[in-house]
């Protein structure tokens, strides 16, 4: 297991699901802390859109997809660091990239060009990832 902890390649894999499960962990569980704060701001910034009328809808959907990824995320590092075994770690990975497609979707949307802007390096670490657990 030593041997694993100095592969450079490990700490990658290990270090992003590690980031991974706490960026949507932190998120997903904000979002159940304080549901109606985030969805009176997401009905303000989807006031405008075609997206307006499901924005509840949206909130339960991707606080769902947050919250999944964050859980794999997390439960694939315990599997990498026990068992060496990506596989958890990978599907955190999909779901957190598809989780990041949604964001930017909504963003693009809501015409928050520069918010979307934001979610660029996380989609960026999410293929990496993905490519690293093959």
């Amino acid at each position: 297991m030593l041997s694993q902890l100095t592969d450079p390649q490990f700490s990658i894999k290990i270090l992003s699901a590690i980031f991974l499960a706490v960026l949507f962990l932190q998120s997903g569980i904000d979002k159940l802390i304080d549901w109606k704060g985030n969805l009176s701001w997401l009905t303000g910034h989807f006031a405008k859109s075609p997206l307006g009328s499901v924005v509840p809808l949206m909130l339960g959907t991707i606080t769902l997809v947050e919250l999944l990824a964050g859980i794999l995320s997390a439960v694939g590092v315990i599997m990498l660091i026990f068992y060496n075994d990506p596989a958890f770690a990978l599907l955190g990975a999909q779901i957190s990239a598809l989780g990041i497609v949604m964001l930017f979707f909504g963003q693009r949307i809501a015409k928050d060009y520069a918010g979307a802007a934001t979610l660029v390096p996380y989609f960026i670490l999410c293929l990496l990832a993905i490519y690293m657990y093959m």
